[in-house]
């Protein structure tokens, strides 16, 4: 979406170009929706490996995690950056050398037996995806005619949403039937015939080198450093107990003086890399808010649920990866409309629905028993659906409709880069709250037994006579109140979560719709 504008095609003194595109511009635009997917895809297509994994290259637990956290510390850095790069090498080459790299770093991940090698992979896989997401929008800018653009920004709204739920059911697919090496060597032949389609279907652009003579460099290094350190904080900080860790206080210290470089930049550069001071403007800083949000609900139901159906109800990576895929089928079912869609409803209309219907997916999941398996989040998956694919198609409008046509390379970059926040400030809140939370409710529940009740008594009697004595039954009983904290946590997760979604939704007053007849174009 980097260096995207919006431009009215139907005034008086011009008229509509209605020619159509030619094959090699649909296979541009096919290119730049499998890049995104991939991109997307692959955040989470370790998830459901991880385990097996960690075990295979000797990484404990904490240790792991950095697995998923070096890809999203690196995709964050690079999206607001990827506008910048785009004019510095061309589209075309820039695209290539990313795609060329990622199958490199893809096989790297694949062959790593060590969690060093594994890390530097997947920071590489990082760093080179990111630049796929906000570029495959201005693929469709530059290749298709307006009035073919709207089918151009439904495929990429459909591969953005499709990515992070496909992830977890093709990982657990390939670890449970083959290896999970191949959730990395997945990438070769995709990324082959992604190469394939970028020589076809795009144009050379010859590099523009003065970029890097003018380049705001104090901005750039804020950027990497501020949202690096940000991003990892708000990954590790839980599981290193915050600022009792030294490591935290380093990296909060290292992201600080991130932003304050980025900072400078903007204040002494004559070209700012990113144009923050756009979040000033309250309808783009609407776009923004909602776009946090927007990654809440995207990442928090997808690091949530598979907890749940793992810890209570005992599914396999495969059957949680069937679960969460669930929220994928409504991208499929409204692809044929959304087109129609973009040009008829206003922008306003469309993402407040969206955004209701994410909160209501939330509400409907917080009532889950001991009882509930993977069927009970259906309902919830299907609404989380819908919402997502309109509020992320009429949110990318809205991103470029709230700004001048020439700060829309820093929005998309602003745009892009929020939602993934939103996913990391989602994780980091929702593990401090489940430990909080769960605490609390063991609290409340051991509260509530009385140790001379007749009925605790003959609970304990019958449970000591299936477990072989009065301890196997303590034991029991406390399995039992733990699981029950569990549950009650996940509901109040599911209702924190919502509310949170429903208290933005005021925020589409801010919106404005596009101008009639508006299109994408570059500038």
């Amino acid at each position: 979406m980097t260096g995207v504008v919006v431009t009215d095609t139907g005034s008086a003194n011009s008229a509509p170009d209605r020619r159509n595109a030619d094959v090699t511009a649909w296979v541009a635009v096919a290119a730049g929706a499998l890049g995104a997917m991939l991109a997307t895809l692959d955040i989470s297509i370790v998830n459901s490996a991880l385990p097996v994994i960690q075990g295979e290259i000797g990484a404990s637990g904490t240790e792991g995690t950095w697995i998923a956290t070096s890809f999203l510390v690196a995709e964050i850095v690079v999206i607001p950056l990827s506008a910048w790069l785009e004019r510095l090498f061309g589209l075309r080459t820039l695209l290539i050398i990313a795609v060329s790299a990622f199958t490199a770093f893809s096989v790297l991940c694949g062959v790593a037996t060590d969690l060093a090698t594994m890390i530097i992979g997947r920071t590489g896989q990082g760093f080179m995806g990111g630049v796929l997401i906000p570029t495959a929008m201005t693929i469709v800018a530059k290749r298709l005619p307006p009035h073919q653009q709207p089918i151009g920004m439904a495929l990429f709204g459909m591969t953005v949403i499709l990515g992070p739920v496909m992830g977890p059911l093709i990982g657990g697919w390939l670890t449970e039937n083959l290896s999970w090496h191949y959730a990395f060597f997945v990438n070769v032949p995709v990324c082959g015939l992604l190469l394939l389609l970028l020589f076809v279907g795009l144009p050379h652009e010859k590099p523009k080198w003065d970029y890097l003579t003018d380049a705001d460099w104090a901005g750039i290094l804020g950027l990497i450093l501020g949202l690096g350190g940000l991003t990892v904080v708000l990954e590790e900080g839980h599981r290193e107990e915050w600022f009792e860790s030294s490591l935290i206080r380093w990296l909060t210290l290292i992201t600080l003086v991130g932003f304050a470089s980025l900072i400078y930049g903007q204040v002494k550069a004559r070209k700012p890399v990113l144009k923050l001071q756009l979040l000033f403007n309250r309808q783009f800083a609407s776009v923004a808010i909602m776009a946090l949000a927007l990654g809440m609900v995207m990442y928090g139901s997808t690091y949530v649920i598979p907890q749940f159906l793992a810890i209570i109800s005992d599914y396999n990576a495969l059957q949680t990866g069937l679960v969460i895929f669930w929220m994928g089928v409504p991208a499929f079912l409204l692809m044929p409309v959304l087109p129609l869609m973009i040009r008829k409803i206003d922008i306003r209309i469309a993402v407040g629905a969206g955004m209701l219907f994410m909160a209501v997916s939330c509400f409907v999941s917080t009532s889950l028993t001991a009882e509930s398996g993977g069927a009970v989040f259906t309902e919830s998956q299907l609404l989380r659906g819908v919402g997502m694919i309109l509020s992320m198609m009429f949110l990318n409008q809205a991103t470029v409709a709230s700004v001048a046509k020439e700060d829309a390379g820093d929005a998309s970059g602003i745009f892009n880069a929020a939602r993934n926040l939103g996913g990391s400030f989602a994780l980091s809140a929702l593990a401090s709250f489940q430990d909080q939370r769960i605490w609390h409710h063991s609290r409340r529940i051991e509260e509530t037994l009385n140790a001379n009740s007749v009925s605790l008594q003959d609970y304990l009697d019958g449970l000591a006579r299936n477990f072989g004595g009065m301890e196997g039954a303590m034991a029991a009983l406390s399995r039992t109140l733990q699981r029950e904290a569990f549950i009650m946590t996940y509901n109040d997760v599911f209702m924190v979560m919502g509310v949170l979604t429903l208290a933005t939704v005021p925020l589409v007053l801010f919106l404005r719709p596009l101008p009639k007849n508006a299109s994408l174009s570059m500038h």
